[in-house]
């Protein structure tokens, strides 16, 4: 799965309306300037995101932008798909599912995209905007112990093809 600037930066514009969900709207410039977006591109994603009725926005002088639903009723997933389209690195998991039965050969590769595409999925399908902004998110991992992680063994994650710092 990649994550591409505009999605990283959708995802930043609507935890920030989240952390001000019951504020009223929000202007663009304020939302640039709190997370450091750029302003122009902003505008573009919160059109896109106001088509797929996830914010609205307010006219007048206290106009701008908000959330059409609760925070916790808004999955990461659905934003991610909006803007980055499927999760998985193939067009769709029914995709995959149809290699794993014609590519005989191949089908073990197969099944492993499959499971990285299912185990991304059912972790940004049950993580909301209010998860994050309560700083819960959910990690698909369940409640027993886990062994601390050494500092070295943490992947960077790769946004828009580059190494995020």
């Amino acid at each position: 799965m990649k994550i591409s600037q505009k999605g990283l930066y959708a995802l930043q514009a609507m935890m920030m309306l989240a952390r001000h969900h019951h504020q009223g709207a929000i202007k663009i410039r304020e939302i640039a300037y709190e997370e450091d977006l750029p302003e122009k591109f902003l505008e573009l994603i919160l059109l896109e995101l106001k088509n797929a009725r996830m914010v609205e926005s307010v006219r007048g002088a206290k106009g701008g932008y908000q959330l059409r639903r609760e925070p916790a009723e808004i999955r990461l997933s659905e934003i991610m798909r909006l803007i980055d389209g499927p999760l998985a690195p193939f067009a769709d998991a029914e995709q995959l599912r149809v290699l794993i039965d014609r590519d005989i050969s191949h089908r073990s590769l197969y099944q492993v995209f499959l499971d990285v595409r299912d185990a991304a999925a059912r972790i940004l399908d049950n993580t909301t905007l209010a998860d994050l902004i309560a700083g819960t998110p959910r990690s698909g991992k369940t409640k027993r112990a886990s062994k601390k992680k050494e500092k070295g063994s943490v992947l960077p994650m790769v946004v828009g093809g580059q190494k995020a710092e």
